[in-house]
């Protein structure tokens, strides 16, 4: 039985073959990029609940139950935006720590 080598093997599927294409294109962006596309993400997530939360204080029409999605939503990403920096400082600091 012959084993065929890992790099010659394609996906048979349509939704593999978009999905790894579609991983080709992130992976060309830096980590730079990302980044900064996450922390906007973070910033418009709160900027957009800050809009509506004003919109509700100044009596226009606006749903409570959609403000308090939306500030559930921007609490959330927030958190864990600070969850993945704190670990990301904790992994520095654990391989700073490390003797060569």
């Amino acid at each position: 039985m012959a084993i065929s080598q890992v790099s010659m093997m394609q996906p048979t599927t349509p939704a593999l073959t978009q999905t790894a294409a579609t991983n080709n294109v992130k992976t060309d962006s830096s980590f730079g990029t990302m980044l900064k596309d996450a922390i906007n993400q973070v910033n418009e997530s709160q900027n957009s609940s800050d809009v509506l939360t004003n919109k509700l204080v100044n009596g226009q029409d606006v749903e409570l139950h959609d403000v308090m999605i939306t500030a559930q939503k921007a609490n959330v990403t927030l958190n864990t935006a600070l969850s993945i920096r704190n670990k990301a400082v904790e992994a520095y600091q654990e391989i700073m720590r490390m003797t060569v």
